[in-house]
């Protein structure tokens, strides 16, 4: 195979692998809960494709978790996936994707995020075709542990060095930066990495650093479960948790491109919000006491740092 043809799109891999990681996440995230199964569903979509929404409610670890499977097909990008690459107005596409949320019951236990995207815009031949993938993970603690931090970036940066070592700085910068609620002057979280139209030396190496990304979410996150989900925690740490929680409301519906573009691209409604927490709360004008562990999150953690460099 020359080299031309090595980095030609292969959508059937890219989607059988997205099938598989559906399954290894939800089955890991059920593993580790316990209790709870995943409703497991499957949705022809109208315009050509597959949706296959997976949703847990309710169990002692995952209060909601969402692990959804989508395969879009469509005659006109939506404005969301063209906001940075206008022409590509008016061009049919196809769209590949796993995206999923945990929101846990335990104070203890971080809220993460991931999505994991391949984009195809098809043109009358290989050389006009444009193809991208996207994705990363990101993690919203409500108590901070520099443990659990340093382990999370530094799985991170390993997955991003089998494409190669000047990915992660840029992909969590680009986290930093995108998990950012501007109204409120704060990060969403300690943030991971995050990318957008990568393509980089073709379809082969930027496939195989994608799915490094993607393979890194449960090294990343399990072992935060396991030490975390133990831990005792009464109405104090449930009253900060939901109140955290407006922040992910807030960031979801006011700037979150992904958001955006389910509901343009005509996705179910109750798939693309399937992210949103089962419980939030406001209040006005609300900070933490200094000197304790709800001040200690807003001055240790949301605010960016080098979490792999720094020492366990």
């Amino acid at each position: 195979m020359t080299e031309v043809e090595s980095s030609l799109p292969d959508r059937m891999a890219v989607s059988e692998f997205l099938v598989g990681l559906q399954t290894r996440i939800a089955t890991k995230l059920e593993a580790l809960d316990g209790e709870v199964q995943f409703r497991r569903e499957e949705i022809p979509r109208p315009g050509g494709g597959v949706s296959r929404p997976w949703v847990a409610e309710g169990g002692p670890l995952l209060e909601k978790a969402a692990v959804n499977f989508t395969h879009t097909e469509g005659r006109e990008m939506p404005a969301a996936a063209t906001q940075r690459r206008p022409e590509l107005a008016g061009r049919n596409y196809e769209a590949i994707s796993v995206s999923l949320i945990v929101h846990p019951r335990n104070p203890y236990v971080p809220t993460c995020h991931a999505n994991y995207r391949f984009f195809l815009a098809p043109g009358e031949d290989a050389a006009s075709s444009v193809w991208w993938f996207g994705g990363g993970f990101d993690c919203t603690p409500y108590y901070g542990f520099d443990e659990d931090a340093i382990h999370w970036h530094q799985t991170a940066r390993a997955a991003c060095e089998v494409h190669s070592p000047e990915l992660y700085p840029r992909f969590k910068e680009q986290c930093d930066r995108y998990f950012f609620l501007p109204h409120r002057n704060e990060p969403r979280g300690i943030g991971g990495i995050f990318f957008d139209d990568f393509s980089e030396g073709g379809f082969d190496k930027a496939y195989a650093l994608w799915r490094s990304a993607a393979d890194a979410f449960l090294l990343a996150y399990a072992p935060i479960v396991e030490r975390r989900n133990g831990i005792t925690w009464g109405e104090r740490e449930r009253d900060f948790q939901i109140y955290r929680r407006g922040r992910y409301v807030e960031f979801n519906l006011l700037q979150d491109r992904g958001t955006r573009f389910g509901l343009e691209a005509g996705a179910r409604t109750e798939s693309v919000l399937a992210s949103l927490p089962p419980q939030v709360s406001w209040r006005y004008d609300w900070s933490p006491e200094d000197g304790t562990p709800e001040a200690e999150l807003y001055r240790d953690y949301l605010r960016p740092r080098n979490w792999a460099d720094e020492a366990p």
